[in-house]
């Protein structure tokens, strides 16, 4: 790597800089274009859409992580939740309502449509579950992703567990395969494009 990352965990104040980074690495992603076709509607949902999760849903499980530059910058972000988590609940999910209505406004029921898919077809197993990782455009090609992968796997693996993620861009999946995930089969959307399930089994 051609410069030092630092691998921390992500607390409530780097919500913001996480979503922001994570709608930049978003925002030409094939699902996210499908629920908001408009690519200035969805440069502005994004980081409202990522910091609700962030903060309601995935940081407070404390396993999400943020990867630093040099100067102490986000260049990279990782969402996940440990086993044994829900992935949300009754109160967690009201929370994260007008979040959601503010990012997506009349597309929230196609963004409803994603998660019920994802929800329906999640594995029913304890398993680390990586909701969403994504590296600011003007970082990649640095290690981010790979610094954050690695970090969490050396977890995952030193406590024999399993590791879930959806691939929503059919070019990332060779990359999260060289990680050890392997694809399980392949969502669909009403006309809308595939996502693909992938687990890595324990070590």
């Amino acid at each position: 790597m051609s410069e030092t990352i630092v691998v921390r965990t992500a607390g409530q104040s780097d919500v913001d800089a996480a979503a922001r980074t994570l709608a930049e690495a978003f925002q030409h992603d094939p699902v996210m274009s499908w629920i908001l076709p408009d690519s200035h509607r969805r440069a502005l949902g994004l980081p409202r859409f990522f910091a609700t999760m962030a903060r309601h849903i995935f940081v407070p499980g404390g396993a999400s992580e943020v990867a630093l530059r040099p100067d102490g910058t986000v260049g990279g972000a990782a969402l996940w939740t440990p086993p044994h988590t829900a992935q949300s609940s009754t109160i967690s999910e009201l929370r994260t309502m007008p979040g959601l209505w503010r990012a997506f406004g009349r597309r929230v029921l196609a963004a409803k449509q994603v998660g019920d898919l994802l929800k329906k077809n999640h594995p029913t197993e304890p398993h680390w579950y990586l909701g969403m990782i994504g590296t600011a455009p003007d970082a990649r090609g640095g290690g981010f992703g790979h610094a954050l992968l690695r970090t969490r796997l050396e977890t995952v693996d030193a406590e024999g567990a399993l590791a879930y993620l959806e691939s929503s861009n059919p070019v990332n999946v060779p990359y999260y395969e060289r990680f050890g995930f392997a694809v399980t089969g392949e969502l669909h959307l009403p006309d809308g494009p595939p996502i693909w399930p992938m687990l890595r089994s324990p070590r």
